[in-house]
């Protein structure tokens, strides 16, 4: 009798305990569901909001600011954002900071040069980005952008050996084809635009600026998988290289004119504002992007997508027609398939499958054999998720 109450009595601790661990468990995932949402509205809000106004600011009448200066601030500001960072990580000693930089900076300057090259290509992505929303609708441009997954995947087949599931190269397929769409419906007139905006050099500088964001997002990440350093240094020493070749970029291209009319000419509160946007909103996405999967960042690209739609037909007089509005819901479609975790594409397309060979069934598990793993919305290994672009390589290797 004895045994049989004292077991009793440990089942119904264990049963509290149980209770208590459930309860914990549930607070840790709401805080971590809240976080996620947290995170889909910054990268939401982000990817817009640059796009938007660098729109509004680059059509607005009056004098224009140069695009090279602006780039060059960006560069300045993410710079010294992340000396911050790292100053504060050695707990407000200059001493250590410094050693820590010569040692990571000098002494290290094979690692260093490294960068000059994704540094280089992002600096030129930049100031494209500039000229092709000087020309395009924010719209079209936000659509015909996501044609930098397309160039991400290829380059990480061509220079990691990277796999793709057979639903990616179909997702790969879906976004070309509405991005050629919706280029169509540019081409084929889209409405009235100013007489100073040509759609042919817009398309051609979205095309590079997708190239070389391809291209660079992979070398970049290669170098990560063999360095130790944190992201916050290897933002400093991009920030370095960036603002030299920013500067040279800035000579090069309108140096006369900025001479003449001075670095800070036709600066005003909404210009300020993109270059803040584009130096602190990547730095913000990288710390977010670790609370979002794959599938939230899809669905965040998703949306900004339709945000940037509905904000330029109040903005800016923006025609939405049928050819539009189907490439670009082929387009979001894509995003969003991409995105999906490799374990959920193979389960679409056995699904699918089975539906067409069988029809419904259900599957049993043969006895004896464990249960399949469940499918997780965690990020997971780098061999099992899809290639992402930039920003969200650059928190991999964090």
């Amino acid at each position: 009798m004895a045994a049989v109450g004292s077991s009793g009595s440990t089942g119904a601790a264990g049963q509290g305990t149980v209770s208590a661990g459930t309860l914990e468990a549930g607070t840790v995932s709401a805080a971590h569901r809240r976080l996620k949402y947290i995170s889909l509205a910054v990268l939401v809000v982000q990817n817009a909001s640059l796009i938007l106004s660098i729109r509004y600011t680059r059509t607005l009448p009056g004098d224009r600011f140069f695009a090279t200066t602006a780039v060059v601030m960006a560069e300045v500001l993410k710079g010294l954002t992340c000396l911050l960072l790292l100053f504060a990580q050695k707990r407000g000693n200059v001493k250590h900071l410094v050693l820590f930089l010569h040692e990571a900076v000098l002494v290290q300057y094979v690692d260093t040069l490294k960068l000059a090259v994704p540094s280089l290509i992002y600096t030129l992505q930049n100031n494209l980005q500039y000229v092709a929303i000087s020309n395009l609708p924010a719209a079209t441009f936000q659509v015909t952008y996501q044609l930098k997954i397309l160039t991400t995947a290829l380059f990480s087949v061509l220079m990691l050996n990277r796999s793709l599931s057979r639903l990616q190269w179909v997702s790969l397929l879906l976004l070309f084809t509405g991005v050629a769409i919706v280029q169509a419906q540019q081409a084929g007139g889209g409405g009235p635009r100013p007489l100073d905006q040509n759609p042919g050099v817009g398309l051609a500088a979205v095309v590079a600026s997708c190239l070389s964001s391809g291209f660079a997002g992979v070398y970049f990440e290669k170098i990560l998988k063999g360095s130790s350093g944190s992201v916050w240094l290897r933002n400093l020493q991009l920030g370095l290289f960036g603002t030299a070749l920013g500067l040279v970029g800035l000579w090069w291209a309108e140096g006369t004119a900025v001479a003449h009319r001075g670095f800070f000419f036709g600066y005003t509160p909404a210009v300020w504002g993109v270059v803040l946007n584009q130096a602190f909103g990547g730095l913000l996405v990288a710390v977010v992007v670790k609370y979002a999967d794959n599938i939230l960042k899809g669905f965040a690209t998703s949306l900004s997508i339709v945000l940037s739609t509905v904000a330029s037909i109040r903005l800016f007089g923006f025609h939405v027609d049928p050819l539009f509005a189907l490439g670009a819901g082929l387009v979001i479609g894509a995003v969003y398939l991409y995105s999906l975790p490799r374990g959920a594409a193979k389960a679409i397309a056995s699904t699918s499958t089975s539906a067409s060979t069988s029809g419904p069934c259900t599957h049993q598990q043969p006895p004896g054999q464990p249960p399949p793993p469940q499918l997780s919305s965690h990020r997971g290994d780098l061999s099992t998720q899809p290639f992402l672009p930039k920003l969200l390589t650059k928190v991999k290797g964090s």
